[in-house]
C-alpha cells in the first residue's frame, strides 16, 4: 500500500471507500508520523487522540454497515486553535484564555465532522491570530518544515506546517489579511482564502470581523476545492454569512469546468515593484507563460492604491481588534490575575499578564485610531481607502477574470529575523491584505523553490464568490508546474 501520509485527503477518502484502507489505519499512519516529527516542527498545541480514534472506529463500523460515506470521511484534519472545537481547549494562541474549553463545535468544525473527517487536534498560531510568522504564540514558535531555523507564516503556521510536514492532509487556518495564504506559500501547501462570508464565522473567535474569514490548507487543488465544498454555505448563526449557493468546485477543480481558451488573466503592475524578490518574480512570471500557453490572455492591470493598503488594513484591523478583545477580562473565563486588590486593578493586572506584546500593541495602536479627534483622521480615512481598494478591483475586473502574481515578497525568513521591527514584519502581507480589504477570495499554489530550496508560492484573486474559476486556473497550473517532482527533501525528514 502506498505511503497514506503521502496521499492527499481526495485519495485517502477513496481508499477508505474501495475498503483498501480502514478509517483506523490512516488515523494510526497519520498520529504515527505526529508522533515522530512534531516534536521538531511543534505545530500541534492539542492533541485529540482518543477521540480521533472514537470517530475512526464509528467511520469503520459505518462502512461495514453499509452506510454512504461523506465526501471527508476517514481523512484527518487539524484546526487552528482560533476555531471552537467542542471539548478541547481553545487557547487562541494566548495565555489570557488558559483552562477555556468551548461547549460547541463551530460551525465549519460540524461541517468537517458531518463530513466524516477525523479531527485530529488542535494548531499553534501566532496570538489572536496577530502575527505573520507564528513567532507571537504564548506556547512557543513552529518551526517551518522545510528549514527549521525559519517560521512557517502565520498567524495559521500550525495549520501550514501541519500538511507540509505530512501530519494531516488537511487543515484549517484562518485569513484575516493573508493568514492562509501566506503561511501556504512559506510551506509549499495549498492555502484558500475563500470570499467573506461564504465560510459561516460562528465559532470562530474574531479578531478583526470584517476580515476574518476560515479556510482549507491542503497539499492539492482538488483537495481545497474538496473541503471548500463541505464547509460552505449560509448558516443563520452568522449574520455576516452569505445566502450564495455553493458551487461545484470539485468538478472546477477536477478539469470538468471551464477551459482557459479565452480566459482573461490579470498581471497586477503594482504587485511586481520594488521589494519584490527576483527568484519570485521569475517564478510567477513562469506562472504568466503557463498560462499563456494554455490559452489564456495575459492582460495589464493597474491597481493604483496598492500601495495604502498595508496602512488602512492595519488601522481597520486593529481598530477591530480593540473591540473584540475587550470582552478578555478575566471574568467569565480564561486566565484571571488572582493577587489584585480591586476590580480595576485585577482588570489591568490579567490583560497585563494574559496578552502578548503584539496583542497589546495593537489593541493600544486600534484604540488610538478610534478615539476622539482621531477617529476622523484615521479610522474614517482608512474605511475610504478600503472602498477606493474595492473599486480597483472592479475596475480591474471588467477587464479580467482573475489576477495571477506574487503571494509574498520574500520567501520564509528566519526566526527573530524580523521581531525587532513590526513594520518589516507587517510589509510580508503587502499582496495578501488587498483581497480581504474587498472581501474577495485568494489562492496561493507553489510555483516552485529558491536557490536555497525554500518554498515560493504563485497568488490568485478572483471576483466575488467566484471560486470556481480560481480552482479551474490553480489545477491548470498545478499540473503544468508539477512542482511536487522537483521539490528537495523536508528537513524535518533529514
Amino acid at each position: 500500500m502506498a505511503d497514506l501520509c503521502g496521499l492527499d485527503a481526495f485519495a485517502l477518502r477513496e481508499l477508505f471507500v474501495s475498503g483498501e484502507a480502514s478509517a483506523g489505519e490512516i488515523l494510526r499512519a497519520h498520529v504515527a508520523r505526529l508522533e515522530k516529527v512534531d516534536p521538531r516542527v511543534e505545530a500541534f498545541l492539542t492533541r485529540m487522540l482518543s477521540s480521533a480514534e472514537q470517530q475512526a472506529a464509528d467511520l469503520d463500523r459505518a462502512r461495514s454497515a453499509g452506510s454512504p460515506a461523506g465526501p471527508l470521511a476517514a481523512v484527518p484534519v487539524a484546526i487552528k486553535d482560533v476555531l471552537c472545537v467542542k471539548g478541547a481547549p481553545t487557547t487562541c494562541g494566548s495565555r489570557i484564555l488558559e483552562g477555556f474549553v468551548p461547549p460547541y463545535d463551530a460551525t465549519c468544525v460540524a461541517r468537517l465532522r458531518q463530513a466524516g473527517a477525523v479531527i485530529l487536534g488542535k494548531t499553534n498560531m501566532d496570538e489572536f491570530a496577530m502575527g505573520s510568522s507564528t513567532e507571537h504564540s504564548a506556547y512557543g514558535k513552529t518551526r517551518n518544515p522545510w528549514d527549521l531555523g525559519r517560521v512557517p507564516g502565520g498567524s495559521s503556521g500550525g495549520s501550514a506546517a501541519a500538511v507540509a510536514a505530512k501530519e494531516v492532509p488537511l487543515a484549517i487556518g484562518t485569513d484575516t489579511g493573508g493568514s492562509i495564504r501566506q503561511p501556504a506559500a512559506f510551506t509549499a501547501t495549498v492555502g484558500l482564502k475563500p470570499t467573506y462570508g461564504r465560510i459561516s464565522r460562528f465559532g470562530l473567535v474574531a479578531f478583526a470581523s470584517s476580515l476574518d474569514q476560515a479556510g482549507p490548507f491542503s497539499r492539492s487543488v482538488r483537495d481545497s476545492a474538496l473541503a471548500l465544498s463541505v464547509m460552505a454555505g449560509h448558516d443563520p448563526r452568522d449574520m455576516t454569512s452569505a445566502a450564495e449557493p455553493v458551487a461545484d468546485y470539485l468538478a472546477a477543480a477536477t478539469g470538468r469546468g471551464r477551459g482557459l481558451r479565452g480566459l482573461r488573466v490579470g498581471v497586477p503592475r503594482e504587485f511586481f515593484g520594488e521589494g519584490l524578490d527576483p527568484e519570485i518574480a521569475r517564478s510567477v512570471r513562469r506562472c504568466h507563460e503557463l498560462l499563456a500557453a494554455e490559452g489564456a490572455e495575459l492582460v495589464e492591470v493597474s491597481l493604483p492604491t496598492t500601495g495604502y493598503a498595508i496602512a488602512a488594513y492595519y488601522i481597520v484591523a486593529t481598530a477591530e481588534a480593540s473591540s473584540n478583545l475587550a470582552r478578555f477580562d478575566g471574568v467569565r473565563y480564561g486566565f484571571r490575575d488572582r493577587e489584585a486588590a480591586t476590580l480595576r486593578d485585577m482588570y489591568d493586572r490579567t490583560r497585563r499578564a494574559g496578552f502578548g506584546a503584539e496583542v497589546r500593541r495593537r489593541i493600544m495602536l486600534g484604540t488610538y485610531a478610534l478615539s476622539a479627534g482621531y477617529y476622523d483622521a484615521y479610522y474614517l480615512k482608512a474605511m475610504k481607502v478600503r472602498t477606493l481598494i474595492r473599486r480597483d478591483f472592479d475596475r480591474a475586473f471588467e477587464k479580467v477574470d482573475l489576477l495571477v502574481g506574487p503571494t509574498t515578497p520574500t520567501a520564509a525568513f528566519k526566526f527573530g529575523e524580523k521581531l525587532d521591527d513590526p513594520l518589516a514584519m507587517y510589509l510580508s502581507d503587502i499582496y495578501t491584505v488587498t483581497a480581504n480589504l474587498a472581501g474577495l477570495p485568494g489562492i496561493s499554489i507553489p510555483s516552485g523553490f529558491t536557490s536555497q530550496g525554500l518554498p515560493i508560492g504563485c497568488q490568485l484573486l478572483g471576483r466575488a464568490f467566484d471560486e470556481p474559476t480560481l480552482f479551474t486556473v490553480a489545477a491548470a497550473l498545478e499540473a503544468a508546474l508539477d512542482v511536487g517532482k522537483h521539490a528537495p527533501k523536508l528537513a524535518v525528514d533529514a
